[in-house]
């Protein structure tokens, strides 16, 4: 992207920002579905990539389904756009009321036991929203990373507005986040990681929908290494306003085997908790880039 075009997109966010959170919450909401189903009919490629993506998900889908499917992602994905904007200005009480979430006991009592907690999500619904949730609802506070934005501005706008709903958020690239992350662990904190898609290119192989995927090795290997509990989480939009969510029996490293054979195992069990949530809810998962293997330039990686 060209200077004058990431000056433009931090421009744009900022707008957003700016004037979707005072705007009556009807007009926003009908505001995301006519930017959706513009994006939608225009066909662009995020659009594209987002339908193939659906194709693996699924397969059997007509031709009909799968673009119902893509239209309302879309609808989806700007809902979590316009929920975001406003969520800075949202009481604590109206987060309580928006979000319900199965078996947050698994959470509760992991931290309660001082091991530590990582919760690992797919792009699903609002994972924003869940956060501020887990910070307002639950008092607990919480560290994250955040994938490096073009522009500079925009990635710092980005990791101002998530510090300002409660979140301690790390820069995904350098070599210090890990370590970060294992002493909140360690001291018996809350760690959330987005963990459905790769951004290193070195992450682990899964199998994922019937085809092989790279996701992320970070949330096993720091639950190996710190003795934290490791719990997936979905999230889904309903026909209310609220959302919701689940949190999923602990994965547990296995008894033997190295550290990489555990950290592919322990992985593979993630990727098989998200796709339960996403065969259940494919119109919620915003994943508009490229995943599977098969889709990737092995020269460029992940896009």
């Amino acid at each position: 992207m060209s200077a004058v075009g990431e000056r433009l997109t931090d421009a744009l966010y900022g707008l957003g920002w700016a004037t979707v959170r005072k705007l009556p919450e009807p007009v926003a909401a009908g505001l995301g579905r006519r930017i959706a189903d513009t994006a939608w009919r225009r066909r662009g490629q995020g659009v594209l990539r987002l339908e193939a993506n659906l194709a693996r998900v699924v397969p059997d889908a007509s031709p009909q389904r799968l673009a119902e499917l893509s239209r309302a992602g879309m609808r989806s994905y700007m809902r979590y756009w316009m929920e975001s904007f406003r969520l800075p200005s949202w009481s604590a009480e109206r987060v309580g009321r928006s979000v319900e979430v199965k078996d947050v006991h698994l959470l509760t009592d992991g931290l309660a036991s001082g091991r530590g907690v990582v919760l690992a999500l797919p792009h699903l619904a609002n994972w924003d929203l869940a956060g501020v949730w887990a910070t307002r609802s639950l008092g607990v506070p919480f560290t994250t990373v955040a994938e490096r934005l073009k522009p500079e501005s925009l990635y710092d706008r980005f990791v101002a507005y998530r510090e300002s709903l409660g979140m301690e958020v790390l820069p995904h690239t350098g070599g210090s986040a890990f370590g970060a992350l294992a002493r909140r662990l360690r001291a018996g904190g809350l760690v959330c990681l987005v963990a459905d898609r790769d951004l290193s290119a070195s992450g682990v192989e899964v199998d994922f929908f019937g085809e092989r995927a790279r996701m992320p090795a970070g949330p096993a290997l720091l639950a190996q290494h710190t003795g934290a509990l490791l719990l997936p989480v979905t999230l889904w939009y309903d026909d209310t306003a609220t959302m919701r969510g689940r949190v999923h029996p602990p994965v547990d490293p296995p008894e033997t085997g190295t550290r990489a054979q555990k950290t592919a195992v322990m992985t593979q069990a993630l990727a098989d908790a998200f796709a339960g949530g996403i065969a259940e809810h494919p119109e919620d998962w915003h994943m508009l880039q490229r995943l599977w293997l098969a889709d990737l330039d092995p020269a460029k990686g992940p896009k």
